[in-house]
């Protein structure tokens, strides 16, 4: 992202994911129609921005509605989020994304094969959802196919897949409404790999949960939860 709100991209662009209708680049290519935005997050399919004003705008692939523009058509150009008008910030995941809106509400759309859009609904959405019970977050990180969410006060919630405990809880299942992570309440950032979450804490240890195949949990062993 640039200075002034410009946004270049560049690598596959096999579903439009490059924001333009270059072929595969090498080198950064801009976004086409983006010169507002305030922040970005790209996953493998699709990559979404937050622009001034809180508008989200998103482009790439849309088989499963992350997009978030009411259709599942893919999009090589920015294509606005239906309904969001006051977004903080984005995450997105493998086929979903999340928007973080003013006050602390949390919207996600796209893939619900995991309960990753934090709705009580068993279907994916090509719009967006309120995330159910949350009204203080204050930041959002998004996994493969799980979302975390930082709330006021220093607790996490995290809903979606758990098959390596990623949502930081006893469960041995997926959710579809957000859980709490076991005995982290004084988190002051989050961040979301494929299948784990890592937490900053106060003071500045740093707490990790979920899939530990490649000892991303820093632990020095071998396994998750």
């Amino acid at each position: 992202m640039h200075t002034t709100g410009a946004v270049s991209c560049w690598g596959y662009n096999g579903n439009g994911q490059l924001g333009n209708t270059e072929e595969d680049s090498e080198v950064p290519v801009y976004v086409e129609g983006v010169t507002d935005a305030v922040s970005a997050s790209a996953h493998s399919y699709q990559t979404c921005v937050v622009r001034r004003g809180g508008k989200v705008s998103c482009w790439g692939y849309n088989g499963d509605g992350q997009l978030g523009d009411g259709s599942y058509e893919a999009s090589r150009s920015p294509v606005d989020v239906a309904g969001i008008t006051d977004a903080v910030s984005a995450a997105t995941g493998l086929k979903h994304a999340c928007a973080l809106r003013t006050g602390g509400a949390v919207a996600c759309w796209g893939n619900n094969d995991y309960g990753q859009l934090g709705n009580i609904v068993v279907s994916e959405s090509n719009t967006p959802l309120e995330v159910a019970g949350i009204d203080d977050a204050e930041a959002l990180t998004a996994g493969e196919n799980h979302t975390c969410a930082l709330r006021t006060g220093g607790a996490v919630t995290c809903w979606g897949s758990n098959d390596y405990g990623q949502l930081g809880n006893i469960v041995v299942s997926e959710s579809n409404t957000p859980l709490e992570v076991a005995g982290v309440n004084d988190a002051t950032a989050i961040t979301a790999g494929v299948s784990h979450t890592c937490a900053l804490r106060t003071g500045g240890a740093v707490t990790c949960w979920g899939g530990n195949n490649d000892v991303q949990l820093g632990s020095g062993g071998f396994r998750g939860l």
